[in-house]
């Protein structure tokens, strides 16, 4: 079939790609996914966001990744990358944040359609591999990246964003079982440099719905937005027993719940980044308010490959902040997102569970979302991808 044009989008040039319940757009500049628009019964959702300058001219010297800001963009090396590493001086978030994509191919092959993007990266070179696939009847987007000729210690992960309605606490956030909690070890943002927070620098914590201020007391973080005019940053280790990870926000209001899946084992920790009129410096100028990122990551916090690489107090404790890439052997690296209708009463996901197909053939349907107040949704969705490549 014939491959999508360009064509500009809120104000990125991007390819748009489409299924029966799915219509998603990647902008050339950095691979960001945004919008993306999945199709519950008779209504469409859109939860990912686009940064309120997306079709404004930005000041000099700012990155590419902050003029394309939007939806889920796959980062390597994750993070700030201030520090160089032996020689490397990575962008934040890394080329392929950053980098314009080609696009190698776009194939349908039975229900399955894919896009297919490559970049050539400089720093540290290799190749980097996207692959986005919609399935006809899912409303998910299934993505692979695939790292080739590589060697050495990176941190990678994904980094999806929503926007949520501005009303306080209209989304309910969970993620499955993990082992160790904590606030950034230092501070995120600085009143001197027109930047605020709340939460204590490196509290650790067992529970989401409780974490400790710097002012004192105690935060919910599984409800959102809140603690307007600030943005904190929080990450989450999952059980590496699991068979699969997930993250969760249900948006009771809309009735619909986004969720992610990975393998805990590739992508090791969940950052949630709150975004709520904390930063009032350019672009951002106060105007970023109501988004969660919800990053999926092997990396130490947001901070780089530099502070990932080295020894630090997660990895001292054994738990992974970087992936060993090798020239031989590439790293895949696989990742579900997904949306499902909720039936009324469902107020936050607590479990999220394969369903085996009917009929006692072999094989996986989709999954159950299994709430909090016992309420249940289901999803077709292909488990299998995650371990696949």
């Amino acid at each position: 079939m014939s491959a999508p044009s360009l064509h500009r989008v809120l104000g990125q040039p991007s390819w748009l790609f489409e299924s029966s319940h799915v219509s998603a757009h990647l902008t050339q500049v950095g691979g960001h996914l945004a919008p993306v628009a999945f199709r519950l019964g008779k209504k469409t959702v859109s939860p990912y966001s686009v940064a309120p300058w997306a079709e404004e001219t930005l000041g000099p010297g700012l990155p590419p990744l902050l003029h394309a800001l939007r939806g889920d963009f796959f980062c390597a090396p994750f993070g700030g990358n201030g520090t160089p590493w032996r020689g490397e001086k990575h962008p934040p978030h890394g080329e392929t944040a950053n980098a314009n994509w080609s696009l190698d191919a776009f194939e349908k092959s039975g229900t399955r359609l894919t896009l297919h993007a490559s970049l050539t990266t400089k720093v540290r070179k290799g190749r980097v591999d996207k692959f986005l696939s919609l399935v006809e009847g899912h409303t998910a987007v299934y993505s692979r990246h695939v790292l080739s000729g590589m060697s050495g210690p990176m941190s990678l992960g994904h980094h999806a964003m929503l926007k949520f309605p501005e009303a306080p606490g209209s989304g309910a956030v969970s993620t499955s079982r993990f082992v160790r909690g904590q606030v950034l070890p230092v501070p995120f943002e600085q009143p001197e440099n027109f930047g605020y927070s709340a939460l204590k620098p490196g509290a650790s914590f067992r529970s989401l719905a409780s974490v400790a201020l710097a002012a004192g007391g105690r935060a919910d973080l599984t409800r959102y937005p809140a603690r307007k005019g600030y943005d904190d940053l929080v990450m989450v280790t999952a059980d590496a027993t699991l068979p699969f990870a997930w993250s969760a926000v249900v948006l009771a209001a809309e009735g619909y719940v986004w969720f992610a899946l990975r393998d805990p084992r590739v992508l090791r920790h969940t950052i949630l980044w709150m975004s709520n009129s904390g930063r009032h410096y350019a672009p951002w100028n106060g105007r970023h308010s109501a988004v969660m990122g919800i990053e999926e990551v092997t990396s130490c916090f947001h901070l780089g490959l530099a502070e990932s690489a080295k020894p630090n107090t997660l990895s001292r404790a054994g738990f992974p902040t970087t992936v060993a890439l090798n020239p031989q052997r590439p790293t895949t690296v696989n990742y579900i997102m997904a949306v499902a209708t909720v039936p009324q009463g469902f107020d936050r996901v607590k479990e999220i569970r394969a369903l085996k197909v009917a009929g006692g053939k072999s094989g996986v349907a989709g999954v159950e979302l299994v709430a909090e107040s016992g309420q249940r949704a289901t999803c077709a969705l292909d488990i299998g991808f995650l371990g696949q490549g």
